[in-house]
């Protein structure tokens, strides 16, 4: 954003409502997409619900500005600092250019060289005039816009971040990101840049017009006579504009997206051969945006073009009717001189303001991405009087639960119904996908049950701040998620207050500090992206670490012994019987070898309660139960023991 330099024309969960986008699109989305297709015939349509990332639905101008004018608070009293530089720079440039008629009038042609010193002095003047301007708009231009950007960036991080699980299971990851940072310095350039450079452009317009009418009314009418067709041409392109820009900003997400599941996953990727077809990937969705670059190229050269080619008829119809006057002594050379300059001048700012629009149309495409990510609500929200829950005893209820994913007909779980007293442990056992993962989400509220309730001392768990629940629940999920950063940092990732010792203690208790005093920096070793400096074992000690730590009462372990060998899986018997010990565990897992020794183990079936009682009843009256059991060797996974 800067107002002492005029801009070329630029050449770039579920909705509130709950409806599916892609198939409701409005007209005018309609509209763009065929004009996208007309401009692009070689690329994906972007209309189409297959590709890899959607465009975002068009927002009218006037809403863009509504939702995001609110982020300015904070910078609004420098605004009037800019608008003032707005004013003082043109006016330097009008006095600057009039000075050069006072050189040719009155120096050059009568040869007076007594002016050369005091116009030298005068043109310094203005020259470090302008300078400090020109610094001072810098520094506030820039000042206002990152205080701008700190601000939109924060928020839709925050938002983001508050969005519920579903949201990030359905939506690429690398879209979002390419959204919360490129799409997020574009809305600066539509917002505050706009909004200066058009104010701007009307000053330095209405400071050489007056000049120019001061010095020949009939030559500027004349000028001016030229003036609409910039507009028209202008309006001629927007839409244009704006459908590439959309294709390049879907583009670039999509290329986002690919990069990310890409290299986030690139040991699976060299271990089956597929770089050449992720390359493919990759390779489409970066033509596609080269192509859509090319188009906007196109667009923006064929625009300067024709505006030059309007300036220029102007300038000859000026310069014809100038050299006529001149010759018949009604205007001097001075005098013609400095009006085909200020002509020049005020030809600038009269293409910037109808150009506006392209540039308006070409940022608001980044502005409606991130309209469309701000309008997405959290699918789990509180009652706005929850009630407080304190450190919770432990007991839980399941009352007749039944759920189904979003978008998908077939339940996860069906008339689900068990209860655990505090200090006990549940073992949720069955085939994948029998909804065992699932009744752990719902118990930590990433998702609500479509029917019945789910109870922690009492308490519906949506009369519960998510904060006060989330706080009593320590999770060990099946994937060991670790953060790139040291042994230290994650271990009181569960609880960010502890100091060295409980760290340290934690460590001791998961049977961890052995392994870490023989890294090479101990604890401030930097595992790595998702710890994968450390062998499996190790990364599920330092979870283990984690969720001892944080001390809540209530426990889940999905499916603790995963991925580690028989004696990895014997390393962390230990620490896992200290961490289920005095809390309410639930256990998750497909292996019944793992959950002998339950208080109680619930068997599912396709999302519904097959059977329930102890291991050894199971075995003794449920078949289901006997022929998984009998799946898994006794000395092929360790046994983990409730607590006492």
């Amino acid at each position: 954003m800067n107002s002492a330099r005029p801009n070329a024309p630029s050449h770039g969960d579920t909705p509130a409502n709950g409806a599916d986008t892609h198939r409701t699109r409005p007209a005018a989305t309609r509209r763009l997409a065929k004009a996208a297709r007309r401009l692009l015939p070689v690329t994906d349509d972007p209309d189409d619900v297959d590709a890899l990332v959607q465009a975002a639905p068009p927002v009218p101008l006037r809403d863009i500005f509504r939702r995001f004018w609110p982020y300015t608070r904070g910078g609004r009293h420098r605004l009037a600092v800019i608008l003032a530089f707005v004013v003082l720079g043109p006016a330097v440039d009008a006095a600057e250019i009039w000075l050069f008629k006072i050189v040719i009038d009155d120096m050059l042609i009568p040869r007076n060289l007594h002016l050369f010193l005091p116009i030298a002095l005068a043109y310094l003047g203005f020259t470090l005039l302008a300078g400090a301007l020109a610094f001072a708009d810098d520094m506030t231009s820039t000042w206002v816009a990152e205080r701008f950007l700190l601000a939109l960036r924060s928020e839709v991080f925050r938002h983001v971040e508050g969005l519920s699980l579903g949201f990030f299971e359905r939506r690429r990851l690398g879209d979002v990101l390419s959204r919360i940072t490129g799409d997020v310095d574009a809305v600066e350039t539509f917002l505050l840049s706009g909004i200066v450079n058009a104010l701007a452009h009307v000053m330095r317009a209405g400071i050489f017009l007056g000049v120019l009418l001061h010095l020949r009314w009939d030559l500027t009418l004349l000028a001016l006579a030229i003036a609409p067709l910039f507009w028209l041409t202008a309006r001629h392109f927007s839409h244009r504009v704006k459908a590439v820009s959309r294709e390049r900003r879907r583009r670039t997400g999509s290329i986002s997206a690919i990069t990310e599941e890409t290299l986030g996953n690139i040991a699976l990727v060299q271990a089956y051969n597929r770089q050449h077809w992720e390359h493919s990937r990759f390779q489409q969705e970066s033509l596609g945006r080269f192509r859509a670059a090319m188009a906007s190229a196109r667009l923006g050269a064929l625009y300067t073009t024709i505006v030059d080619i309007i300036e220029l008829a102007g300038a000859l119809l000026v310069m014809g009717l100038g050299t006529w006057e001149l010759t018949h002594q009604h205007l001097t050379l001075g005098g013609l001189m400095v009006f085909l300059t200020l002509l020049s001048r005020l030809y600038g700012p009269l293409r910037g303001i109808s150009g506006l629009s392209n540039t308006f149309y070409a940022a608001s495409a980044a502005a409606e991405r991130i309209i469309e990510l701000l309008d997405q609500r959290p699918q789990i929200t509180q009652t706005a009087t929850p009630r407080r829950l304190g450190r919770a005893h432990g007991e839980i209820e399941f009352d007749h639960v039944s759920f189904h994913y979003p978008g998908t007909t077939q339940p996860a779980l069906t008339d689900v119904s068990f209860s655990v007293a505090p200090g006990q442990a549940l073992a949720l056992v069955g085939a994948s996908g029998a909804g065992k993962s699932t009744a752990a989400k719902l118990l930590l509220r990433f998702y609500d049950p479509d029917h019945g309730t789910i109870r922690l001392d009492g308490n519906d768990l949506r009369d519960l701040p998510l904060e006060d629940l989330r706080d009593n629940v320590a999770l060990l999920p099946q994937e060991t998620l670790l953060l790139h950063g040291t042994v230290r940092d994650n271990i009181a990732y569960g609880r960010p207050d502890a100091d060295d010792e409980a760290i340290a203690a934690a460590a001791h208790a998961a049977a961890a500090h052995t392994f870490i005093s023989q890294l090479p920096e101990g604890y401030d070793t930097v595992v790595g992206q998702r710890g994968r400096l450390l062998s499996g074992g190790q990364r599920r000690r330092l979870a283990i670490a984690r969720a001892m730590i944080r001390n809540a009462p209530l426990l889940i372990l999905d499916e603790p012994t995963t991925g580690l060998d028989a004696e990895s899986g014997r390393r962390i018997l230990q620490p896992l019987r200290l961490l289920m010990s005095g809390r309410t565990t639930i256990l998750i897992s497909h292996n019944l070898l793992t959950v002998h020794d339950a208080t109680q183990i619930l068997l599912l079936e396709h999302g519904r309660v097959a059977d329930h009682g102890t291991h050894h009843q199971l075995l003794t009256h449920s078949a289901t139960y006997a022929r998984l059991h009998h799946l898994h060797r006794p000395d092929d996974t360790p046994r983990i023991q409730a607590p006492p």
